[in-house]
């Protein structure tokens, strides 16, 4: 992700992750400034987040494709992975049981998949022409781990097969989460605990909807208005969404059947600078700032996880 970016900033974005090529480097491990802040040691942007075993937790930077590792009691994190040049780190998630981490890989058309022992590249995949998709976020599910893409109207699935990671596929959507018309649509991603149902947030139109991971079927989330929706953490019937422009995180609950909510909450923090995606952990939001507001690539000196009561 990044995920709500303005059309403006969403079109040098996409011209700029394809040739730019950053070296790596910084010390191997960060105190934060305070409790609340976990800082990226060395990293040159940063967008994605997920949830490890415990309180282990992995973050990228966005445009050199590296992840780090951390952990959200010590508030300390270090470079785990000095990923390949030219590959890039949007959303992420993790398979704890098989521990792997999944990456999407934005305008590459890609999406990469770690061991979260080794931090060995499992498998690379090439789910889309180079420039003409967005991989942006992704979730895992008992079946494997689905992709979104902010230019198409499809969603990508890498399945577990025995374990390991199989051929993708392509899931083509319908209805109202099939809307293409904005300069950035699907983004942020999460699937209920049955994997019978995913839901998706579209940037574009500000909305939440369900989608039928058999059919690609779609529904609008009802009740809920969600402007530059972008990286999404449910639990339960509580959804909590990152919108980033705004330097807020609303939280959203569900009916029993998904198809309408009630925003319930807004949090903010006097640290957030264009929060993208975010973890929970022991009662605490775990928010990445990708620091958007100062350009794209963003030109800030430190990147952080700034932690905010959920």
């Amino acid at each position: 992700m990044p995920r709500s970016l303005s059309p403006a900033r969403t079109t040098v974005l996409l011209g700029a992750v394809l040739g730019l090529l950053l070296g790596t480097g910084g010390p191997a491990a960060a105190a934060p400034a305070d409790d609340d802040v976990i800082v990226l040691p060395g990293a040159s942007s940063a967008e994605g987040i997920a949830r490890g075993d415990g309180a282990t937790f992995y973050a990228g930077d966005l445009f050199r494709g590296d992840v780090f590792r951390g952990d959200l009691r010590e508030r300390t994190a270090e470079l785990f992975i000095d990923a390949p040049d030219g590959r890039i780190a949007v959303g992420m998630d993790t398979d704890s049981e098989r521990r792997l981490l999944f990456v999407a890989g934005g305008a590459t058309g890609q999406a990469y998949v770690y061991d979260t022992r080794s931090g060995e590249t499992v498998a690379t995949y090439q789910l889309s022409a180079p420039g003409q998709s967005f991989v942006n976020d992704v979730t895992v599910t008992c079946d494997g781990a689905w992709f979104t893409d902010s230019l198409q109207a499809q969603l990508y699935l890498v399945p577990l097969e025995d374990g390991e990671p199989g051929q993708a596929s392509t899931l083509a959507l319908s209805g109202p989460a099939a809307d293409t018309s904005g300069e950035f649509n699907l983004n942020g991603i999460v699937a209920t605990g049955s994997g019978r149902t995913l839901v998706v947030a579209h940037s574009g139109n500000g909305q939440l909807y369900t989608v039928d991971p058999e059919t690609g079927a779609s529904a609008l989330v009802d009740g809920v208005s969600v402007p530059n929706a972008d990286g999404l953490v449910l639990d339960d019937r509580r959804l909590w969404v990152v919108r980033n422009p705004e330097n807020l995180v609303v939280e959203v609950e569900l009916s029993r059947d998904l198809t309408s909510g009630e925003v319930r909450e807004e949090i903010t923090s006097q640290r957030f600078q264009s929060p993208a995606t975010a973890i929970r952990y022991d009662g605490e939001l775990a928010v990445v700032n990708a620091k958007f507001d100062t350009g794209v690539p963003p030109t800030a000196d430190e990147y952080e996880v700034v932690l905010v009561d959920d």
